[in-house]
């Protein structure tokens, strides 16, 4: 009840019938629902847990794992601990998702501008490609690749040898190793400091254009900076590295760098499917700009290729870049699907392995669903700090 002795602008002001009033009590009810949901669920799933002896803490750590795992890009034996099990399966999962981004932003690229080309095979093979590659589930071409690509490779005594001492069997791709010596560091520095340069260039090349209007040639002043400065540090250095090549001894092959079947059938399957979207993508972003302005381009003398790189693509890229960043996203996600080929990510070592040995699952589970919501978060931050650069900035 409202006390009528107090003055009117109080009584409007403390009124259940108040919007921001019932908006306030809705929400603080809504928290305080979900709070008491959550610590429910919380304290059964504890229970639970000592019911069945489920480990409740995080000991299990820096306990030896005691497993193989057969790729990995940081050190690690079977005395390793299990931390170190999920810092491989992480290093892994990174691998994978960013060559496959790469690779899918290339193909994908291709393919869209293939599909509005003027030449009609072009145009329907990368029709049929993408009609027919997106509508099949990723998990059987995942398993098509490994198992009906790959795995019936020959054995290595009957590798199929590839010019610059590669070799092809059913236990992957046999590469020449790269051995560093003294002097190495500098072709290092060499290369990152080319690629300062060329960025610099490119700032510089873009501000004479938007005053001017002149257009520097950015393409091969990057081309003799990325080739040109580490040449001439490398050889300053006296060649400060040198190639392995792998010699078939016995039933296998010694030396050189190998890159396992599991994860080439991860990487073409997850570049592949993804590309098939990302072609669409494209197609529909250059198709949403404006005729007039090729038109326009090609009143002003430039050729067909121009147009498409300095006019149509880079507003395009306004339309194609929210709908890329929600495809690579799907591509770190579906990653995890290489648990059904056996290659060694975050999900098959440390939601598998080391979730059936400790029993931690809670835990475990825990982890790994924060460690994908990072990534995504990350991925997503850089994706809308490069869109920023195609926004239309109001005047």
């Amino acid at each position: 009840m409202v006390d009528i002795t107090q003055p009117a602008h109080l009584r409007r002001a403390f009124s259940i019938y108040d919007k921001k009033i019932r908006a306030i009590v809705y929400q603080a009810g809504l928290v305080v629902s979900l709070a008491v949901v959550v610590t429910a669920i919380a304290i059964q799933t504890v229970s639970n847990m000592r019911q069945r002896g489920i480990p409740l803490t995080f000991d299990f750590w820096n306990q030896t794992a005691g497993f193989q795992i057969n790729q990995t890009l940081i050190p690690y034996d079977t005395l390793s601990s299990y931390g170190q099990a999920f810092w491989v399966g992480v290093a892994n999962t990174l691998l994978v998702s960013a060559l496959g981004i790469l690779l899918a932003t290339i193909l994908g690229f291709l393919i869209g501008i293939s599909r509005l080309s003027h030449n009609w095979i072009v145009a329907k093979v990368a029709t049929s490609y993408v009609e027919v590659i997106r509508n099949i589930p990723l998990l059987l071409q995942l398993l098509f690749w490994y198992n009906a690509v790959l795995k019936p490779l020959p054995a290595p005594k009957a590798s199929i040898a590839l010019p610059g001492g590669i070799y092809l069997n059913n236990r992957g791709i046999i590469l020449p190793a790269v051995e560093f010596h003294a002097g190495a560091a500098l072709v290092g520095m060499a290369i990152v400091a080319a690629a300062a340069f060329a960025t610099a260039f490119s700032a510089y090349a873009s501000g004479v254009q938007n005053r001017t209007g002149k257009q520097l040639p950015v393409l091969v002043v990057h081309l003799l900076l990325l080739t040109g400065l580490p040449l001439v540090a490398y050889v300053g250095a006296g060649s400060p590295w040198s190639f392995t090549y792998p010699e078939l001894r016995g039933f296998n092959f010694r030396g050189g760098q190998q890159i396992y079947p599991e994860f080439a059938a991860l990487l073409i399957g997850l570049s592949v499917y993804t590309a098939s979207f990302v072609a669409e993508i494209v197609r529909g972003g250059i198709q949403a700009v404006s005729k007039g302005q090729t038109e326009a381009a090609h009143a002003l003398g430039l050729p067909k290729g121009k147009t498409l790189r300095l006019v149509v693509v880079p507003q395009a890229l306004r339309i194609i870049i929210p709908p890329l960043t929600s495809q690579y996203l799907n591509l770190i996600k579906n990653s995890s699907l290489a648990v059904f080929i056996g290659y060694p990510d975050l999900v098959q070592v440390f939601a598998g392995s080391v979730l059936n040995q400790t029993g931690a699952a809670v835990q475990v589970m825990a982890i790994t669903l924060v460690v994908y919501l990072v990534i995504s978060l990350i991925t997503s931050a850089a994706m809308n700090a490069f869109n920023l650069r195609f926004a239309l900035v109001e005047r």
